[in-house]
C-alpha cells in the first residue's frame, strides 16, 4: 500500500476520533453543564479537531493525486470531512473498492455454486 494511502487511512481515523472528542465535550458543556475543565473542554477538543480536519483535507488531496482518483471520488473524500465520523466511512469504502491501492473484495471469478466439485 502506498505511503499516501496508509497516511490517509490513519488521518481519517484520527479525524473521526477528534470529532467524537468534540461531540463529547459539547455534550458535557451544553447538556450536563460541566465547566471543568473550562468550557467543558470544548476549546481544547475544538482545536484538536480543527487541526485534524485540515490535515485530513490535505491528506485526501495527497491521496487523490497519488492514487489518481477521479474528481467525483475527490469531492466525496472532501465532503466526508463535514459530517461526524464520515471520514472513516469514506476510508473503508475507498479501501474496499481499491481506491487506496488495494482491494479487499474476493478475487473469485466463478460463483461458489458453479465452482467444480472436488472428488
Amino acid at each position: 500500500m502506498p505511503v499516501a494511502a496508509r497516511w490517509f487511512r490513519v488521518i481519517a481515523f484520527v479525524e473521526a476520533v477528534s470529532w467524537t472528542l468534540l461531540l463529547i465535550a459539547m455534550f458535557l458543556k451544553r447538556v450536563l453543564h460541566v465547566e471543568t475543565p473550562p468550557e467543558g473542554g470544548v476549546p481544547i477538543a475544538g482545536a484538536i479537531h480543527g487541526a485534524a480536519f485540515v490535515v485530513y483535507l490535505l491528506s485526501a488531496l495527497w491521496a487523490a493525486r497519488t492514487m489518481k482518483w477521479r474528481i467525483g471520488t475527490v469531492l466525496l473524500a472532501l465532503a466526508a470531512s463535514v459530517p461526524p465520523l464520515c471520514t472513516v466511512v469514506f476510508e473503508r469504502w475507498a479501501h474496499r473498492t481499491g481506491r487506496l491501492g488495494v482491494t479487499t473484495r474476493s478475487r473469485r471469478t466463478t460463483p461458489a455454486a458453479a465452482a467444480p466439485s472436488k472428488g
